[in-house]
Parts: C-alpha cells; structure tokens; sequence
C-alpha cells in the first residue's frame, strides 16, 4: 500500500506525518494564509484515502500551519487568472476536486478532528466545519465572503448554512459577513469550543483518544479542553428572522429599508454593496439546502452556480476590486437585484437548468 508517511520537506505545500495511532495534516502555506491550491487539494485527498485504509492509524488530525489562519479558502488570485484568460474549465475541475475532498472529510471512515483557528473562510470553511470532530479557537474568524467577490457559497456552504438557526443562513449567505469561533457552534459550523491552550499542545493531548469514535472524541474534548461558546447572535435573531425569512431577494432588502434596528440598518448597507446576482445565487441555494438536507446535492447545485457564475463579468470584476487593486469598489453587472435574471438562478438552485 502506499506510505504517505515519511519524513515530508518543510517547503511542501501539505506536510503530513505519521505519530503512533495518529496521522497529522498540516496546511503549510502559512505566507499565503494557507489559501488552497490544486497540489494542495491533491495532496490532502491523496494522503486522507490513504490513511482510510491503513489500519495502524486510528485517528487523523487536521490542521493549518502559522498562527494567522487555518485556510483562507481558495487561492482568489489563480481564480481571476483562470476567468481572465479563458481557463474556465481548469477553475471547474478545481472546484469539483475541492467539492470532493470536502465530501470524503464528511464521510470519512475513521474520527477526522479538524482544528480551525484564524481565518477559515470560504474553501477553509469545506475542509474544517465538514469533518467528523470539528474543533475551534473562539477568535477563530469563520465565513462564506463569496458575495463580495461576485461568487456564491461553495464548499457545502450553503449546506451548512441551511441547518444554522432560524435564517442565519440566508443573512450569513447574502451579507458575506464573518463569525467567531464562539459562535460557530450555535451556528452548526463547529462542534466544540476548544482553548487555545489546548489548540497549541492538540498532538500532545490526542493519544489518549485513540480507539474512541468521533461522538466520544468531541464529548472528551468538550468536557477536558472546552471554552466557552457564544449565544450573543441569539440577540440578533429577531431581525435577522424577520428579513431574511421573505419570500425573495428583493424583498428581504425591502423588509430591512423598513426597520429601524441598528443592526438592520447596517446589514442593510452590507447587501447594497454586494454583489446582486451572488445574493441571490446564494438565497436560493441556501433555500434549496434547506429543503434536500443532503450535503452531496449541496454540492452538486453548487458547481451549477460555479459553473454560471464563473463565465459572468462579476466575479472577475469582484476579485479585482476586492483582492488585486483593492479599491473596494466593484462596478456589478446588473447593479440592482431587480435587474438580475432570477429565473435562471431558480433553475440552477432546483437542477432544471436548461
């Protein structure tokens, strides 16, 4: 069988290593916020399938290099370079190498602890909040930011977002806005709240876990090394219930241009610089997430949305003003959620495209 065992180079991409029972993961592009590359993908379905069949490991622990970030999602710069130059079908298959790896974590055979600390968005979000013990340090900075760039949520992301409380989803979705750690496990992205105490020493702790199942694992964990969870988003569910419970799009912007919550006010001014047709791509695949509870159809509507979103202006346009000349100020094509082709998004979100 093969050994992705041995001693691997510090410089790789992915650094895995073998400690007893436990097999160890770690992102290594600390430079680059661990932001995932194809080799990385590769790399990290390659070891993980395995480690799946190696009958000496027992436990396998998931991690990111440096102390900014556990995965910033995937590398936005080979994305504008793909969707500028017309290597549209080199994103795709990227993308459905991505969705994969993140289902194999969901279904993996053995306990898998993901450990997420610093900025996990996007990509990041697949490979920690999909794992079968999902461990976080409460600053860890946790979201799917896609609507700012022209994209949707991806990953299983609008999966994870269907299962949060009340329409947490569909706020989360379209304001693109981000979550701590403290409150990833109100929000279904997270098992357990860990100290950073233990985040720091997790190798050291995890021996003694060894033999148990992935339920007994975050149970242990939660009762030896647990810190405190938030519950202040429970403050926000009114309004955010309120809005993001219409029937549309357009109407949740209307509900909040009709509320004077502070909160509302302000997610009221996030959406308007969002990008519309993500929005909405979000909206309706969070709705749709909602409605299968099946992670696979998840990310099957996912890639459509990719697929679509990719050949629009948008997301080339999103990553320009975001990432590369940071002026903040993207020119969306259309401009107004009126204006978007809704009906398409529809099709695309219930798999009828045509």
């Amino acid at each position: 069988m093969e050994n992705p065992s041995p001693a691997i180079s510090s410089d790789s991409v992915v650094i895995a290593a073998v400690h007893g029972p436990i097999g160890h993961i770690q992102l290594n592009r600390a430079s680059k916020l661990n932001a995932l590359t194809l080799q990385m993908l590769t790399e990290l379905s390659r070891v993980l399938r395995a480690w799946a069949a190696d009958p000496a490991i027992s436990l396998v622990l998931l991690t990111g290099r440096g102390e900014r970030a556990f995965c910033a999602g995937g590398d936005i710069a080979d994305f504008h370079a793909a969707v500028t130059t017309g290597r549209h079908q080199d994103f795709a298959d990227l993308l459905s190498t991505e969705f994969e790896l993140d289902y194999l974590i969901s279904a993996y055979p053995k306990p898998l602890i993901s450990l997420a600390h610093g900025i996990t968005m996007g990509g990041g979000i697949g490979l920690a909040s999909h794992a079968p013990v999902r461990l976080v340090t409460p600053n860890a900075a946790m979201g799917m930011p896609e609507a700012k760039i022209g994209y949707t949520p991806d990953v299983g992301g609008s999966h994870l977002l269907a299962n949060a409380p009340g329409h947490f989803g569909e706020y989360y979705a379209m304001s693109a806005q981000s979550f701590t750690g403290a409150d990833a496990v109100l929000l279904g992205f997270a098992d357990v709240v860990v100290t950073e105490e233990f985040a720091a020493n997790i190798l050291d702790e995890l021996e003694e876990f060894a033999g148990l199942n992935a339920g007994e694992i975050a149970a242990a964990i939660e009762v030896m090394h647990g810190a405190p969870e938030s519950f202040a988003l429970e403050m926000d569910r009114g309004w955010i219930d309120h809005a993001f419970s219409a029937g549309s799009p357009q109407e949740v912007i209307e509900r909040l241009g009709q509320m004077v919550h502070p909160a509302a006010q302000r997610a009221a001014q996030l959406l308007a610089a969002n990008c519309p047709t993500s929005m909405a791509s979000a909206f309706y695949n969070v709705r749709a997430a909602r409605v299968e509870q099946d992670l696979r159809s998840a990310l099957d509507r996912e890639l459509r949305s990719a697929r679509y979103l990719m050949h629009r202006p948008d997301l080339a346009e999103g990553i320009r003003a975001q990432v590369i000349d940071k002026d903040r100020n993207p020119a969306w094509i259309p401009a107004s959620l009126d204006d978007v082709d809704h009906a398409a998004l529809r099709s695309l979100a219930a798999g009828s495209e045509g």
